[in-house]
């Protein structure tokens, strides 16, 4: 989960742009009841954690507009005021198939501070913003980008257009032109997000009528556009494939910088697709929540007046309570507004794209009214759990393999090719999942194999004394797809091919196989870890579901272990399929 740190003298500075300096709790004591756990406090900073619900509280600014409205204080009016601008962003039509989605305004006047301290605080605040931003509702960057901008500098009108990968300028943090390839290939910035930009011959800049580039999202700016302590006009653009989340963090970096004094201006975008639109769009949502959905989830009967006071709490308003004319003729969902019965239209600010749901509503009126103050009482709902299928085939696939003496252990997903392929002789089963940027050799791929992982625990534990019998019923990546499979390994000496195939006929009959479809067959071309002669596959009918056998020295040097090593491997999704559960 995300942390902020939040500045004493920051958050005062705010308040007193805003008119709201009060002699109310102390943060650390008000911040918990929000839902923001205080990490540490030092005096001077308060490092919080913020929930991943709650992305707008990711900046002092909008954490501060939350606590005023937490606590009464100061106007309770959440609607930022967007006067009509006089810029416009042109998307050429290409875009529709790189990056389609462009959002941008304009914030002029900001009140950054009043000493280069100040200044620099501010900044920096905007920057962590940005980029706390950019990896929650962002997603790092795959669902939206934002390009913050010194508008002083910049020449409108503005154009969104797709460029070549020989196309050149002058990046942030360069003193140079580069091309976008060598941004990609050598540029800080470029090489973290170049993940992105995989597959296409053709990238997104944004451009202002001097041709000079703004910005090339998601990757980075225009070294022409950085703000700095003199800044106090901004041009702000938001890039990407997911529209509420480009709408959502445009409207909080709006919003943070309107708490800063700034006046926060339109820009019409007219998009690749020829359509117009204006940006940014500050009105509220509306939702209908029933009330018998708050009285079920809360085990308390609320007045209107005190739903009213705990939603104001959470920024959001009570529009009206009424009988529900429109909806459902019955129940057919628990959140359903049923004809004839009582709900409520709630007015929340947009910026809080969290809530997508009546029961986010409710979560916001018992943070509202204090989860405290509510009655404790046992839930009226009860519903008994039913087991998934695989459930009951993994847990009967751990007792087997207890049952012969073997300890379960778990291991990473992560693994490397030579370990998968290079040291077992495996082919690959599918396309591998490789990791775009690992940051150790031995974790580059997703593992198609669990057996290599369980060679690697025998040879971490070499020095312990025999015998060791470890098994694992674990994940593997097929062709980006998650799959389950079973290993066994087994160092000890004096148990060889004999030892391997008594595991497998007893694991096939705890799990109910008949004895007339199992059939074992040599590995006859040496694939796999296996002794020539000492490894079988097992087959079910016509349909493989594994293999096992006596490990090969060669393969067994390889990992470091100096013991003899029996072992195998299952697909337990084949298995699944082939043997039906003799308790159903």
């Amino acid at each position: 989960m995300p942390t902020i740190t939040l500045n004493h003298s920051m958050m005062k500075r705010i308040q007193e742009l805003n008119g709201a300096v009060h002699d109310g709790p102390i943060l650390t004591d008000l911040l918990p009841d929000i839902g923001c756990p205080v990490e540490s406090n030092n005096g001077d900073e308060i490092e919080i954690e913020v929930f991943p619900d709650r992305p707008d509280l990711l900046s002092h600014e909008t954490m501060a507009k939350a606590i005023r409205a937490f606590i009464g204080v100061g106007s309770p009016e959440n609607k930022v005021e967007v006067s009509k601008g006089d810029f416009c962003i042109e998307v050429d039509q290409s875009l529709g198939g790189i990056r389609p989605i462009i959002m941008g305004a304009i914030v002029r006047s900001v009140n950054t501070g009043n000493s280069p301290l100040e200044r620099d605080l501010f900044i920096q605040s905007l920057m962590d913003h940005q980029e706390k931003l950019h990896m929650t509702l962002g997603r790092k960057r795959s669902f939206s980008s934002i390009g913050v901008h010194d508008l002083s500098r910049l020449s409108p009108p503005f154009r969104y257009v797709s460029v070549t990968k020989d196309f050149s300028f002058t990046p942030l943090a360069s003193e140079k032109e580069m091309s976008i390839s060598e941004v990609l290939s050598s540029h800080p910035k470029g090489m973290e997000y170049s993940s992105l930009m995989e597959g296409l011959d053709s990238f997104p800049i944004i451009l202002d009528s001097n041709d000079m580039v703004i910005s090339f999202p998601p990757v980075i700016n225009g070294s022409h556009t950085t703000v700095n302590e003199d800044t106090t006009d901004f041009f702000i653009d938001v890039t990407g494939f997911d529209e509420r989340s480009c709408e959502a963090c445009l409207l909080l970096i709006c919003l943070s910088l309107s708490e800063l004094g700034g006046a926060v201006e339109s820009v019409e975008i007219t998009g690749w697709d020829g359509k117009v639109n204006t940006t940014p769009n500050f009105e509220n949502r509306n939702h209908r929540v029933p009330n018998r959905l708050i009285e079920k989830i809360l085990g308390v009967s609320l007045s209107d007046e005190r739903i009213s006071e705990a939603i104001n709490r959470m920024g959001g308003k009570l529009i009206e309570s009424r009988t529900t004319t429109e909806g459902s003729e019955r129940q057919e969902r628990w959140a359903d507004c049923v004809v004839g019965e009582r709900e409520h239209v709630f007015s929340m600010p947009r910026w809080r794209s969290d809530i997508m749901h009546p029961i986010d509503i409710v979560e916001d009126i018992a943070i509202g009214l204090g989860y405290g103050n509510l009655p404790e009482v046992l839930s009226s709902i009860h519903i008994d759990s039913t087991p998934l299928a695989s459930a009951n085939l993994h847990r009967r696939i751990r007792m087997s393999m207890r049952g012969v003496g073997l300890q379960e252990i778990q291991s990473l997903t992560l693994s490397n090719e030579r370990d998968q392929f290079e040291k077992t002789n495996w082919n690959p089963v599918s396309k591998v999942t490789t990791i775009s940027n690992p940051i150790s050799v031995d974790h580059t791929l997703l593992r198609q194999f669990i057996f290599p992982s369980l060679m690697n625990i025998l040879a971490s534990n070499r020095h312990h004394e025999l015998p060791q019998k470890v098994y694992e019923l674990g994940e593997v990546v097929h062709d980006g797809e998650n799959k389950s499979r079973m290993s066994w390994a087994c160092a000890e000496l004096g148990a060889g091919f004999s030892a391997a195939k008594g595991i497998v006929q007893s694991l096939l009959r705890d799990l109910g196989a008949d004895n007339s479809s199992v059939s074992f067959r040599e590995v006859m071309d040496g694939s796999g870890p296996w002794i020539v002669g000492r490894g079988a596959k097992v087959f079910i009918g016509d349909i493989e579901i594994g293999e096992f056998g006596e490990v090969s020295p060669d393969v067994i040097q390889s990992f470091g272990i100096r013991t003899p090593v029996h072992g195998g491997e299952f697909d337990v999704g084949i298995i699944s399929d082939s043997i039906s559960d003799p308790l159903q």
